[in-house]
């Protein structure tokens, strides 16, 4: 009933001939089929086709399938079969129905290095879109998950960065199944990244290869990958980091294909790293004193302006502490200017550890540092915070070896009792600041009540 013989010139096509029954049950295939899905017409005759369609497309095929039987042509439909080997192949179909030997007859072409291509120009400008677009490096990565996700199985993705100063890795994007993020590790600690970084190359293990690395590698036990793929991430400077896909069943197998698809993309991947670290860098100067990394004097302001408005809302007070130090110039003077720096960047770790985590501390320049305290309900809570920081400046700064005293002047103003707006608070400060360096330095002056005083007064 299904003699072929009036199609033997099949053997000479590269596109498969198919011929299924109603039930997707094969009964042909020409030779080109095992080129293109990797069975042999021996090992599928009698199968059903349908069980080697990609999951994901089985819905969508049975409906292509019954639209055939019904008569419709079906001309270049496109989906997805799981080759032999386990890798996936995309087919677009010619098919028709032949109703007098109750048959679908189907020519199947090979279009996977078409989508392969496709695919990669899709992916190159969806990284650049995302690079352009994302605020933060968190958002970028997250994106980038999401495009690599399309490409391959990435239920566990991770990006490692490289700091080659220290020799560290750390792990801004890790989302795995079996383990959390890991903290900052030493190069060495991760093994398998290592092996990527230090040699700029890809590195696939699969349980086939795992026995020839783990003679050179020590791979982990713990919750072990059955796949594990690392792509280095180049830049100019060198490696900066890898791009990590981890795959715990055989759903989620990698192969040499995988590897060169990822370290393609790694290709984009490193590049808008590399402009949005760039562009932090270039916001956190224009931002952040150089010195101390403190907020610089406009970031200062934008603060204080936005603490304003949260206090006028909520009711609450808001304070401003203003310091000097005492006989600064002496330090630069005796010991030079490179100890004076050291000076300003301890003295701006004791402020930042001398007041909460949600209060801010500025340099405003020079030795001129500031403290923007939120949330007081009564005054002394200004006072008794800029004494707190009198105290830590009794205990001398070691500078390499020498031990300097040095200790601030502060001049305190309160929000409402001293102005309700940015440069009026601050300057209020400043002159309280000046009271207490010429009464003598290293004491606490509060400034004098405005008159008259501000409209405003909090609640109780």
């Amino acid at each position: 009933m299904h003699s072929i013989s009036s199609l033997n010139v099949v053997d000479l096509l590269l596109d498969a001939v198919c011929i299924v029954e109603p039930d997707s049950t094969i009964v042909f295939v020409s030779p080109a089929f095992e080129r293109i899905f990797g069975y042999t017409p021996q090992e599928v005759v009698g199968r059903r086709m349908l069980d080697l369609v990609h999951p994901d497309d089985m819905p969508a095929t049975a409906q292509q399938a019954q639209n055939v039987m019904e008569g419709e042509l079906q001309l270049q439909y496109e989906n997805r079969y799981i080759r032999k080997d386990g890798s996936v192949a995309h087919i677009s179909w010619t098919a028709r129905w032949v109703p007098d030997r109750n048959v679908r007859l189907a020519v199947a072409h090979d279009i996977t290095e078409r989508k392969f291509t496709e695919t990669m120009q899709q992916a190159i400008y969806a990284i650049s879109e995302a690079a352009h677009h994302a605020q933060t490096l968190q958002t970028l990565f997250e994106r980038i998950h999401q495009i690599i996700g399309k490409l391959l199985a990435a239920t566990n993705f991770s990006v490692a960065l490289y700091d080659a100063q220290q020799d560290r890795l750390s792990y801004p994007y890790h989302v795995n199944e079996h383990h959390p993020a890991p903290g900052p590790l030493a190069l060495s600690d991760d093994a398998l990244c290592a092996e990527v970084i230090r040699h700029g190359t890809p590195l696939l293990l699969t349980p086939e290869t795992r026995a020839a690395l783990s003679s050179r590698v020590a791979l982990p036990t713990d919750h072990a990958p059955l796949y594990w793929l690392g792509v280095p991430l180049q830049s100019q400077a060198g490696t900066m980091g890898a791009l990590v896909l981890q795959g715990y069943t055989e759903q989620a197998r990698y192969t040499h294909k995988d590897k060169e698809l990822l370290q393609f993309v790694s290709t984009q991947v490193a590049a808008a790293i590399n402009r949005h670290q760039m562009h932090e860098r270039l916001q956190h100067m224009a931002q952040y004193d150089q010195l101390t990394h403190l907020p610089n004097r406009q970031l200062f302001l934008d603060r204080l302006k936005t603490a304003l408005a949260r206090a006028r809302r909520d009711d609450r007070l808001l304070s401003l502490l203003f310091i000097d130090l005492d006989r600064f110039k002496d330090v630069n003077d005796t010991l030079g200017h490179a100890m004076g720096d050291l000076l300003l960047q301890r003295v701006a770790q004791r402020l930042m550890e001398s007041v909460r985590g949600s209060d801010t501390v500025a340099r405003l320049g020079g030795d001129e540092f500031v403290v923007l305290l939120e949330g007081g309900q009564a005054r002394e809570h200004a006072t008794a915070a800029a004494e707190k920081i009198l105290v830590a400046f009794s205990h001398p700064f070691d500078l390499e070896g020498n031990q300097v005293h040095i200790q601030p002047s502060i001049g305190v103003a309160i929000f409402p009792e001293h102005g309700g707006e940015e440069n009026h608070l601050l300057g209020h400060a400043d002159e309280a600041m000046y009271v207490s360096k010429k009464s003598g330095g290293n004491q606490v002056r509060v400034a004098r009540p405005v008159h008259p005083p501000p409209a405003y007064v909090p609640a109780k």
